[in-house]
Order: structure tokens, then C-alpha cells, then sequence
């Protein structure tokens, strides 16, 4: 796919939002509920859209979030809520509905001290230790203290005018598609009627509410670190250590852990500003604060050398990017390479535990695992997938190929049941300190053991009945029996590791596979692939894939 001219290059003024305008159309226009874009529709990481498309507006976050209330109260979650928010424009004022709305409806909420960012790991550990952790959720909680819940207003990395908001249950990880399909409903049905009759309590009434606590959960997250990363190994070490939070919530969290431990680490950008007007172009020359990408993460990429390590995180700290003298590490490299090394170093993990992995990510993962002599769970895209096995300690590790992963305590506890990109970059400094390697040259040493692979991801365009039609795709659907040369062996529509509907296929050979899904929100396919041969073999796949996927979906 071409880059656009300017990817990697800081954004020009016309690329920046405005936020003023922004804002005012969250307050100002209304939603028009027979556009299905302009409705509530909850993906895989909660509902996304923005004001200035109708998708995103104050009716949308009153509704949603007497959904939730609604939803906790069938669900009989009776103890605090607790709210967080990362550093999008849109992100504050719907901060405030949402805690208006809470109140009004006698929900006792946590937010931070100060009333700053929280990254989403920040919430999900709130949660679960105010559970009580894994021993807590399993013994029950008396109703009269109740377990905790969570929101977090997020649209993850996406580009300066969106908004986002998901919602965490007891277990403090993504919501599952029952949770999510209620709230949706129930959200729209609301939207539907007007949210006129919604109760919500004035914002200056309630920042004085009895019902509104302050707490430091920043500080509590990252006085608890120690618990799931060898701290002393990373002092001993005396690596130097660069961070880039993208002007996000992590931006706090990181001056924290300097603060805290004394680490020689450099924060090498501290704007917070909601345009991101500091952040360079990504492959197509969108704003996207994607630490995952080499455009995205070009202002670190180009002080790389001057750091043992380095990482970045997305605006609501759930995603990772580590970054060696060598270059940004590809997603898909260092899960390979932390499961390695986890496994190989916390002797008081479960035996049993799995590696937790989505159907999408790369087959070296299998190889190191079975090296480690352990299962691996496969599931399909959505962090939410993990979560049980976290909980039931099932899985001591989950991970995406969209640098989203969280694994157990050091002592097999229960550490957060959402992505903790803040955990991985740590981890990603613990490796190099206990190794004297950086993630980059293990990776290599990896490739050198285990064989070698070409991985890409590609989009395809696909008309809404295409999409649709993929969504739909049957294993006997594929009529074919062979994939750039070799003999078809696997067609899957559904994950092996649970069974759960894929959402589109899978098509395996002994040499290379290939992925295809739906977009939730463009009119493509998303074609991942992966080849143990070569580019060139890699590039017949994706050729193969693109034909395959036009001539069964139509």
C-alpha cells in the first residue's frame, strides 16, 4: 500500500482539528437516529465515533451511560464505579456526562485524585483490587459492599477528533458481546425517545457529591509494579531508558514510575495538547497516535540510539511500542519474544497456564510456546477473549498482534485483565537489563532457532454485502484446495482455542496462512498473512487471499 508524501513527517496546521468546533458540536448538534452512523454501536473496544459525524455527541454519552447503569443494576454490581479518561479533546466533556449521569443515578464513583488522565491498565487494576484480585472474584462479594465496575472514555489511538467509551465489568476487562449487545440496545432505545428524561446532576454539584470519590489510583498502579516487573533487576542494570507517551494518559503514569523508583528514564515528549499537533503522520497521512507504527513513533525512532531501550504508548496506555537502537520492533516480534522470556523467568507461574493469542498473530508464537512446553489458547480479535483465563489463571499471558497484551503477577496473581502497554514497555526494559539483550537482538536470536517469517496486513475494498458475506463464510464455503502452491490444511471460521465465531476465516497451509475480516468501520477486508518462505511467497499469499476472499463473498 503507498505511504502518503508527508507519513513520518510532523503534521501540517491544516491536518490539526479544531478543537472549539469540536467541542461545540458535541453540545450543540444532535444525533440523527435513522442513520445507522449516528447510532450506538459498541466494536470490539467499546463504541467509537466523533462529534463532527453526528456519532459522538452529549445524547450519545447520557444514553450510553444510563445503559450501563441500567446493566450494573440487572447485573447487581452494587459497589463504586470507577471512571477514567484519556487525553482526547473529546475525552473531558464526556468525562463529565458521564459523571453526571452516574451520580445522578446514585452511583457511587472513583475517579483520580486530581481529576487527570487514567489509562485504561490504571482502571482495570483499580477494579481488581478493590475485588479483591482473582481470590476475591472467586469467593463473591456480600451485597452489601458489592464489586467494582469501570468506564473509560477512550477512542484508544485513534485520530484527535474521535471520541471512545467501553465499559469494564467486575473481572476489569473488556465487556463481553452480551454486556456490550444489552448496553448497545438499551443505549439506542434511549436515543430513540429523546434522553430529555435522563437524570443527570449539575458537573460543579458533582465534583461535590457525596457519592464521588478521589483517590490516587496512578500512584496505587504504579506502587504496585513491582509485583509483575523486577524493579531491582532494572536498577542494578542502570539502563538508560527513553519513553514517549504521544501526549497521553501514560504521561503521568511515566513521571510516576520515575519518581517512584529512580529509573534513568527520559520522557522525551511532555505536550498534552488535544490536537496531537506534535505528532508526525501516519502511513496515510492521518493523525494516529499508533505506537505501533514506525510513521507514528518517528520522532523516538529518530533519538533510538541514544537509549538501551525505548517505548511509546497510545493515549489511553492499553497498546506498547518498544523501540531498539536497531528500530521499532514489529508487534508481532516481541510478543514472540516476551512470552519467551516470561516464561522462562517467573518459576512461580501456574504449570499448566497457557499463552493466550489471537488467531491473527504470528505462528512463531507457537513455536516458543511449544518450546516452553506450553498450550497455546487461539482466539479471534478482541482482547476480551483473555479475560476468563486470566481470572481462572488458565492463561498466564494474553496477547494481539495490535501490541496489546497483559500477563500475571510475578507470583501468578491476577495483575489486570486488560491490554497494559505501561507493563509491557517495563518488561521490555526488564528483559534487556536481566539478558544484556535488547528485545530486537533476541528476536533475532529467535528467528535464528525457530525459522524465520514475512508478515503483512493488508486492506482490500468490500461493499457492505461483501463484508457481510465474509462475516457469514462457512468452512465449505472455500472451494479451493490449495494456497500459493501447497495443500490447503486448515479452514477456519471459528477459534480453536474456545470455539467463538472468527467473524470471517482462516486458511492454513503447511508453509503459510492467511486471515480475512470485516471492518467495522470502512468498507474493506482486512487480509493478514504470513509466510515461512519468503517475501515473495508472502506476496502470493496476499494475491491468493484477495481472489479467494472476492470469490466467495461475491
Amino acid at each position: 500500500m503507498p505511504h502518503h508524501p508527508q507519513a513520518g513527517q510532523r503534521a501540517p496546521e491544516e491536518a490539526l482539528v479544531d478543537v472549539s468546533a469540536l467541542i461545540a458540536s458535541y453540545y450543540t448538534d444532535a444525533p440523527d437516529v435513522s442513520d445507522p452512523g449516528q447510532r450506538v454501536a459498541f466494536g470490539t473496544s467499546g463504541h467509537r465515533g466523533s462529534s463532527l459525524r453526528g456519532s459522538f455527541q452529549d445524547a450519545h454519552i447520557v444514553a450510553i451511560t444510563q445503559a450501563v447503569v441500567e446493566y450494573r443494576r440487572r447485573q447487581a454490581v452494587g459497589g463504586p464505579l470507577v471512571l477514567g479518561a484519556d487525553t482526547h479533546a473529546l475525552s473531558t466533556p464526556a468525562f463529565r456526562t458521564a459523571l453526571e449521569v452516574l451520580l445522578a443515578a446514585g452511583v457511587n464513583v472513583v475517579v483520580q485524585d486530581d481529576l487527570g488522565p487514567l489509562p485504561t491498565p490504571v482502571v482495570s487494576h483499580a477494579i481488581l483490587t478493590r475485588n479483591g484480585g482473582r481470590q476475591g472474584l472467586r469467593a463473591g462479594r456480600p451485597p452489601e459492599r458489592g464489586y467494582a465496575d469501570g468506564i473509560v472514555i477512550t477512542p484508544s489511538h485513534n485520530p484527535p477528533d474521535d471520541g471512545g467509551f467501553k465499559y469494564n465489568p467486575p473481572h476489569g476487562g473488556p465487556a463481553d458481546t452480551d454486556a456490550t449487545g444489552w448496553i448497545e440496545r438499551r443505549a439506542n432505545e434511549l436515543l430513540e425517545g429523546g434522553v430529555h428524561e435522563v437524570r443527570r446532576l449539575p458537573y460543579r454539584r458533582a465534583l461535590a457529591a457525596e457519592g464521588l470519590s478521589r483517590a490516587d489510583l496512578q500512584g496505587a498502579y504504579v506502587a504496585d509494579l513491582g509485583s509483575a516487573i523486577d524493579i531491582d533487576a532494572l536498577r542494578a542494570a542502570g539502563l538508560r531508558l527513553g519513553v514517549d507517551p504521544m501526549g497521553g494518559a501514560a504521561l503521568p503514569t511515566w513521571e510516576r514510575v520515575i519518581d517512584h523508583f529512580g529509573l534513568d528514564i527520559t520522557i522525551t515528549n511532555t505536550s498534552l495538547d488535544p490536537r496531537f499537533a506534535f505528532m508526525p503522520l501516519d502511513h496515510d497521512g492521518v493523525i494516529r497516535m499508533d505506537c505501533s507504527s514506525p510513521h507514528a513513533m518517528a520522532g523516538l525512532l529518530q533519538l533510538a540510539k541514544r537509549f538501551d531501550v525505548a517505548f511509546g504508548n497510545d493515549p489511553d496506555a492499553d497498546r506498547h511500542g518498544v523501540v531498539t537502537p536497531a528500530g521499532l520492533l514489529p508487534p508481532n516480534h516481541y510478543l514472540a519474544v516476551a512470552i519467551d522470556y516470561l516464561f522462562g523467568h517467573r518459576p512461580d507461574w501456574p504449570a499448566t497456564a497457557a499463552v493466550g493469542k489471537t488467531l491473527v498473530s504470528s505462528s512463531m508464537i507457537d513455536r516458543v510456546a511449544a518450546r516452553a512446553r506450553r498450550k497455546v489458547f487461539e482466539v479471534p480479535v478482541g482482547f476480551k477473549w483473555f479475560v476468563d483465563g486470566l481470572v481462572e489463571a488458565s492463561l498466564a499471558f494474553g496477547g494481539e498482534e495490535s501490541a496489546g497484551a497483559t500477563f500475571l503477577r510475578r507470583d501468578g496473581g491476577l495483575w489486570t485483565t486488560d491490554k497494559d502497554g505501561v507493563l509491557l514497555d517495563l518488561l521490555a526494559a526488564e528483559i534487556t537489563a536481566v539478558t544484556g539483550e535488547d528485545p530486537g537482538q533476541r528476536y533475532r536470536a529467535l528467528e535464528g532457532e525457530l525459522g524465520r517469517f514475512y508478515s503483512t496486513r493488508v486492506d482490500a475494498p468490500a461493499t457492505p454485502e461483501a463484508k457481510a458475506a465474509l462475516k457469514a463464510l462457512g468452512p465449505s464455503d472455500v472451494r479451493v484446495d490449495s494456497l500459493a502452491g501447497d495443500p490447503i490444511e486448515a479452514v477456519l471460521t471459528s477459534a480453536p482455542g474456545n470455539g467463538a465465531p472468527l467473524g470471517g476465516l482462516k486458511v492454513v497451509t503447511a508453509k503459510g496462512w492467511f486471515a480475512a475480516r470485516p471492518s467495522g468501520t470502512e468498507n474493506v477486508s482486512k487480509v493478514y498473512a504470513e509466510s515461512g518462505v519468503s517475501e515473495t511467497h508472502l506476496g502470493r499469499l496476499v494475491e491468493e487471499a484477495k481472489a479467494l476472499v472476492a470469490a466467495v463473498t461475491g
